[in-house]
């Protein structure tokens, strides 16, 4: 993911111990590196893992539960009511290792979470061995985690001093949105992001009737809310973004902020486009996200890939408006630079981390083979990923994940669903 449209064929990746050493054609290395472990993996492609930069992990346990409403019902008469119920720190840990599964087993290797309790969050994917930024959440309002916005910062910054020295979890402040955090909790936040050089993830600008809302009591939009604050910095995440004028887009593009574009859970939840070919050409960093699985309903990053560019062909009615590498390119390497870890993941590079992932071509679905990277974006489906490494470990060989027990998971997911649906009903 260095260069456009380019690929290496029988070529090797050479592994020790976390980090890649080389990159050379097999008969070199087998010259080369003649005592080294092999895998085999004719017709597969390797590539960087996804990064999933956009996710409300536990929240697979929620899936399904209240399907096809606008946004601002969905939220406040089906979800909120039921994670105040069910909302704890079992519920998170399991929850959370549920998604990292069906990350894994998708070819996530990365992932950005906002959710509560994140020191479950922390737990599940240090156990895992996946790769993970945590999102401190803060809202204004008592949840199951916090009782008010000062409180979730406090022991957002304790979960913070508890895992950083973690080798595969960084953290981020996770303000839930401008309408649900006030003005001044947001400029303590952005001291925090500065002090501490920790992204801000925040929902922003996702739905036409949240920005006129907040248009109409505030007096300003909510981006210009944020850029008052100072908080459009390259520390920015901000997600969703699918009501933008020109004059925002280029505040983005100024002040090297990262857009979240999260396409599928947007289409379901009738949202709106984000308008990436403009942020694009505007020079703005984007990256992809899923969003949670009780408004996508999956955590599936090839399928969110290809749904980013076959929207952006729609939306623009230009079928050159995304390509497929720029998908892959923003699923990966714009996901690692939206998460400040660009110099570590995102691309497969000499002196990089070994976060990548074997996906099998040898499929009647996916062959023949012209273009890798128009397969993998356009015909690959995530069971076709067969193996996934994270930090040079092997986490999935052959489609059976080695740090996760699967009938546990499963068993716990069925537990929480009698569970919550006898309440409902």
């Amino acid at each position: 993911m260095t260069q456009t449209n380019h690929w290496l064929e029988n070529n090797v990746l050479v592994i020790d111990k976390e980090e890649i050493l080389d990159i050379l054609p097999t008969s070199d290395a087998l010259i080369r590196y003649p005592d080294a472990k092999v895998t085999n993996l004719d017709g597969h492609v390797l590539m960087p893992g996804f990064v999933n930069s956009h996710c409300h992990a536990a929240m697979n346990l929620l899936r399904g539960l209240s399907d096809d409403l606008p946004l601002n019902e969905w939220l406040e008469k089906a979800i909120w009511p039921v994670e105040a119920k069910f909302v704890d720190d079992t519920f998170v840990y399991q929850g959370t290792q549920h998604a990292i599964a069906e990350m894994l087993r998708s070819g996530t290797t990365c992932f950005q979470d906002m959710y509560f309790m994140p020191d479950q969050a922390a737990k599940a994917v240090q156990e895992s061995g996946i790769r993970a930024s945590i999102g401190l959440v803060v809202v204004e309002f008592e949840t199951s985690w916090a009782q008010n916005a000062q409180d979730c910062i406090d022991k957002g910054l304790d979960v913070f001093d508890q895992f950083k020295h973690s080798n595969n979890i960084n953290f981020n402040f996770a303000p839930h949105a401008p309408y649900t955090v006030s003005k001044e909790t947001l400029e303590k936040l952005a001291t925090f992001s500065y002090e501490l050089n920790l992204p801000v993830q925040i929902h922003l600008h996702e739905t036409a009737y949240e920005v006129d809302s907040f248009t109409r009591e505030h007096g300003v939009r909510p981006l210009t809310r944020l850029k008052e604050i100072g908080l459009l910095s390259p520390l920015l995440n901000a997600v969703h973004m699918t009501q933008l004028n020109e004059g925002e887009i280029e505040w983005l593009a100024e002040s090297g902020s990262h857009v979240i574009h999260c396409p599928q859970s947007n289409m379901k939840l009738a949202s709106g486009i984000c308008p990436t070919k403009q942020l694009i050409d505007a020079g703005v960093n984007l990256a992809i996200g899923t969003d949670g699985a009780a408004s996508n309903n999956d955590l599936d990053m090839i399928d969110e890939t290809r749904s980013a560019a076959l929207l952006a062909k729609l939306d623009y009615s230009d079928p050159t408006a995304m390509s497929a590498y720029q998908s892959l390119y923003i699923a990966t390497m714009g996901g690692a630079k939206a998460l400040g870890l660009q110099d570590n993941i995102g691309s497969l590079e000499i002196g990089k981390l070994a976060d990548f992932i074997a996906i099998d071509l040898n499929k009647i679905e996916t062959q023949p083979v012209y273009n890798p990277i128009s397969q993998v974006v356009y015909s690959a489906s995530r069971d076709q990923v067969s193996n996934v490494w994270v930090n040079g470990k092997l986490l999935m060989k052959n489609r059976e994940l080695l740090t996760l027990n699967t009938s546990l998971i499963l068993q716990n997911a069925n537990q929480w669903q009698s569970k919550i649906i006898h309440t409902i009903k």
